[in-house]
């Protein structure tokens, strides 16, 4: 069984990416995080030698004014002597005992050199703990008159620095990081997201806003360009309309005074008839040329009741065809809007209808049966006009939609300007809208359209 061929003229939407600034932002986040995890590592390698000596320096003083302290003073005062350690110095001094259960100082390069500096000034024989009998702390182990002690110090006094400090200062530093990188990223895209708006409109037809003509000498000279591309775009595209309006006067006033002319003359009516449909074909091409060159108008802000537009060019379109011996019939769901100007959505059904009409007969009486239909599909409003044609064949469809491009003869019969698709083609794109030629062999032509549809909530408030 044979399957349809169809081929799309516009690619699949790609797949979401981040845009420039996001992606800008967190290479420079990025690049800030490595940068300061490499300024803490350098830090605490600058950091650590020196306050290590100077903690054990300190545990080392503490020490000995402790023993000195305790050695000197009456029995009896000792105990009020301890407590003033504990109170105003944070030190406490333990009793030693041979059952304490002892965990090892930590195996840090900063701790292990605190250790080694602390045995060189107090002995070889000094213990230095993490904890004891499952107290935190670091204990530096002392004798004194032939009895063994613990002398206690907060880890936070020897730490290389505190915790909730760091914590602190790390906060700050990405806090910071992320200011500095969203600032920075800003500066730079501002300028590119402007650039991508106007273009942006450019391509929809709209006449863009200029761009700011200051700022850093690359930006300032990039929007002095394209401020200037912009205006000789504009101009070209007016003296186009001019040329082109210019071309149909000058050449559809020799064509009517040559029809004039040939009806006044003495030739036959065959001679006539053949004169008259090759000015016919002359003056269709013109129009067509006309119609490529005239701009998509601006998309309304609320929409339009597609189904009301299509209806009515329905009804028009019919009575043609009708009189050239074809059949034209419909199947239009009511009630379906889009934003898309009327005119327009006229002149891209019209072409359809057209090119459907001259390139579209039934092989079988050479009568021109064609079906429009308008639907819902999901987010988009699909219109469809099919012949009974002979069809076309699958490499024919990319060229086809290309101007002055135009079928074979055995398909066509007929020839023209091979501007309609084209046409269709331009007024669909400012709107977002794709066309689609389907070709099932020995069924025609389908053209089909895809416009976006108008959000329900809006639609329901149109329909009030």
């Amino acid at each position: 069984m044979k399957t349809a061929k169809t081929i799309s003229t516009v690619s699949k939407k790609p797949p979401f990416k981040m845009g420039l600034f996001s992606r800008t932002f967190f290479l420079l986040l990025g690049l800030m995080g490595v940068s300061f995890g490499i300024w803490l590592q350098t830090f605490f390698s600058m950091e650590s030698g020196p306050r290590a000596v100077q903690m054990a320096h300190r545990v080392i003083t503490s020490v000995s004014i402790t023993r000195s302290a305790l050695t000197y003073a009456p029995l009896e005062q000792r105990p009020a002597l301890l407590l003033d350690l504990a109170t105003q110095e944070g030190l406490r001094v333990q009793p030693r005992e041979e059952e304490d259960i002892l965990e090892p100082i930590l195996r840090s390069p900063y701790w292990q050199r605190v250790s080694e500096e602390v045995r060189n000034g107090l002995g070889s024989q000094t213990l230095i703990m993490w904890s004891v009998n499952e107290a935190p702390g670091i204990w530096v182990s002392f004798d004194l008159e032939g009895d063994k002690y613990w002398l206690v110090f907060d880890r936070e006094q020897l730490s290389l620095i505190a915790g909730a400090e760091w914590i602190g200062w790390i906060l700050s530093a990405l806090l910071l990081s992320f200011l500095g990188a969203a600032v920075s990223v800003r500066f730079v895209n501002r300028p590119l997201a402007q650039l991508a708006q106007v273009t942006q409109q450019l391509a929809r037809g709209e006449t863009p806003s200029p761009l700011p003509e200051k700022g850093p000498a690359e930006i300032r000279d990039m929007n002095v360009a394209f401020n200037r591309m912009t205006r000789d775009i504009r101009q070209a595209e007016a003296d186009r309309e001019i040329m082109l309006a210019g071309i149909s006067h000058d050449l559809r006033t020799p064509l009517a005074r040559m029809r004039l002319e040939i009806e006044l003359s003495n030739v036959s009516e065959e001679t006539r008839q053949a004169i008259d449909e090759d000015l016919a074909q002359i003056d269709r091409s013109i129009a067509q040329l006309m119609e490529y060159a005239r701009p998509a108008a601006k998309a309304p802000d609320e929409g339009i009741n597609i189904s009301q537009v299509l209806t009515d060019l329905f009804d028009r379109e019919r009575s043609h065809t009708e009189s050239l011996g074809g059949q034209l019939t419909a199947d239009i769901v009511p009630h379906l809007f889009a934003r898309i100007d009327a005119n327009d959505l006229k002149r891209i059904v019209s072409n359809l209808i057209e090119n459907a009409r001259r390139y579209g007969r039934s092989p079988t009486d050479d009568r021109a049966y064609i079906h429009l239909s308008a639907h819902s599909k999901g987010n988009m409003i699909e219109i469809k006009v099919q012949d009974q044609g002979k069809g076309i064949e699958e490499h024919e469809v990319q060229r086809l939609l290309r101007p002055f491009s135009r079928g074979e003869l055995a398909r066509t019969g007929v020839n023209g300007a091979g501007l309609g698709l084209a046409i269709v083609e331009r007024l669909l794109q400012p709107i977002g809208g794709r066309l689609e030629l389907r070709s099932p062999p020995g069924q025609g032509l389908t053209a089909r359209i895809e416009i976006p549809k108008l959000k329900v909530r809006e639609s329901a408030r149109k329909t009030v």
